[in-house]
């Protein structure tokens, strides 16, 4: 694990570049660090093998569930969960095959048109223009229906983020991404308790947010018999970051200012932190169903924070005791907790201070699903920069696939990554953890861009998930498929997971 430290005064910067960067709350060393990470490239996280189950990944858990709810039921009653959603990613991928698209794709949508959610928006829409859907549908307008969806005359929703699209509709009732996140986070503590939902979104569509809120909140809060308490959040500016220009000299935009960049959703840790929260569930906006099919979504929830309690409960008791008289079976527990509960490893024979150091620091458990063939990161073990090997989220672009012997690594996972995350943010005095000190910055991505015809090169803070939590304790546990249900084209709302 690479922490977070000082560095000289940036050099090459300018009294005015820095200016800029302090009214962005970043500082000259953040600048060389960022500066000095972009000259080195990409450094690439090595795999040892991947996580399978029983070697990283837990069975299920279904022989311990009385247990694991009970303990979760008693955190919901206290109101100590919040849902935690990054919500500010634009819709525009979801809609490539429509903008981009092949005939079959094209055929298809006006084919199936009726299935989609917002079919009767849709219809809404074109009527008040002096226009009829089945006439279009039948014409073969294509330039028009998707006019209707996707333009800012129309539904708009190649702007909009995913949270704010239609996503089920049941009987009359349409429900958004973010409609399913209120009603999922009520059901999962269950009635009279208080549902905490955080969203991260973008300034542009905040207030969007804040109304289709003040819409939904009483009807959800009825049906449900749960307080809803909503807040969002916008990334920070401090969390921008530099790029590089051919010159290997810093961007600059044509009047000569620095050129920043969002950090990508690695920079979202610095949301999560800012949360008054003890225990925090993670979930993609896209990955969500209608209330007939979230049984399973809300038990495997329950159980990941069911988990999480009972290990930092171990974790906070066995810290006490090495801050104590720990005797040799103190310190035998402890060093056997970190090597096979949390996959820490651990030499023979750490005193206690050493033991403590690596056992006070954030939680969290994983869900992992099997494998499918989907796109993006999944459970590995892992060499760390201090030599040790641990257990780490790592994404496809964190591996040196030119390696074969990494490449075959990477191909061989089993498991994948659906972001259904459950996370302790406390220490056992009640106080929030520093996130940033846990943070692997060698994860970071580097990569090259074309911008007005030439090469610069840009800089992604390390992800939320794999390189933003590299140096916590880990454990992963493995879902059903019916788990995982994201919707990463509009041709996916018409799988049955989302379907009435």
């Amino acid at each position: 694990m690479t922490l977070m430290h000082s560095m000289p005064a940036a050099a090459g910067l300018s009294p005015a570049d820095l200016a800029q960067l302090a009214d962005h709350g970043i500082s000259a060393a953040e600048a060389d660090r960022q500066l000095a990470q972009l000259r080195t490239g990409q450094c690439w996280t090595p795999l040892i093998r991947p996580c399978t189950t029983g070697d990283g990944v837990c069975r299920r858990m279904e022989s311990r569930q009385t247990e694991l709810l009970s303990r979760f039921a008693g955190a919901a009653a206290g109101g100590r969960i919040t849902r935690f959603v990054p919500a500010s990613g634009a819709a525009t991928r979801m809609f490539q095959p429509l903008m981009a698209p092949q005939d079959h794709d094209l055929e298809r949508f006006v084919a199936e048109l009726e299935r989609f959610p917002f079919c009767a928006q849709l219809k809404g829409l074109v009527a008040r223009a002096g226009e009829d859907l089945a006439t279009l549908r039948r014409e073969g307008d294509l330039p028009r229906l998707l006019a209707a969806l996707l333009e800012s005359h129309g539904l708009d929703y190649a702007r909009l983020p995913k949270g704010l699209l239609a996503f089920h509709s049941t009987g009359a009732e349409v429900r958004t991404a973010f409609v399913e996140h209120l009603a999922e986070t009520a059901q999962l503590v269950g009635a009279q308790h208080p549902a905490r939902l955080h969203l991260t979104v973008s300034p542009e569509h905040r207030e969007l947010f804040v109304r289709q809120l003040g819409e939904w909140q009483e009807p959800l809060e009825h049906r449900y018999a749960a307080p809803l308490h909503v807040s969002f959040s916008l990334q920070h500016p401090a969390t921008d970051t530099l790029a590089l220009g051919p010159d290997d000299a810093p961007l600059r935009d044509p009047d000569g200012r620095l050129v920043l960049r969002p950090g990508g959703h690695g920079a979202l840790l610095a949301n999560l932190a800012a949360l008054d929260a003890e225990v925090v569930l993670i979930r993609n906006i896209d990955n969500v169903v209608p209330d007939a099919r979230k049984g399973d979504n809300l038990l495997w929830d329950r159980l990941l924070c069911g988990l999480l309690i009972e290990l930092s409960e171990r974790q906070r008791a066995l810290l006490e005791q090495l801050r104590g008289r720990p005797d040799r079976l103190t310190l035998r527990e402890a060093a056997t907790f970190l090597r096979e509960d949390v996959g820490v490893d651990v030499p023979e024979g750490l005193p206690a201070q050493e033991l403590a150091a690596l056992l006070d620091r954030p939680v969290r458990v994983c869900g992992m699903v099997r494998n499918s063939g989907e796109p993006g990161g999944g459970p590995f073990w892992v060499r760390g920069a201090d030599g040790r090997i641990g257990r780490q989220i790592v994404e496809a672009s964190q591996v040196d696939r030119s390696d074969p012997a990494q490449a075959a690594i990477f191909a061989a996972a089993t498991h994948f990554n659906p972001v259904d995350l459950a996370c302790s943010l406390r220490d056992a005095h009640g106080r929030p953890y520093a996130l940033e000190q846990y943070v692997d910055q060698s994860t970071a991505l580097v990569t090259t861009k074309v911008q007005n015809g030439q090469p610069i090169r840009v800089l992604e803070r390390p992800g939320l998930w794999n390189g933003g939590m590299a140096g916590w304790l880990t454990v992963f546990v493995e879902l059903p498929a019916s788990t995982f249900n994201p919707v990463k084209t509009i041709f996916d709302l018409l799988r049955p997971a989302h379907q009435p």
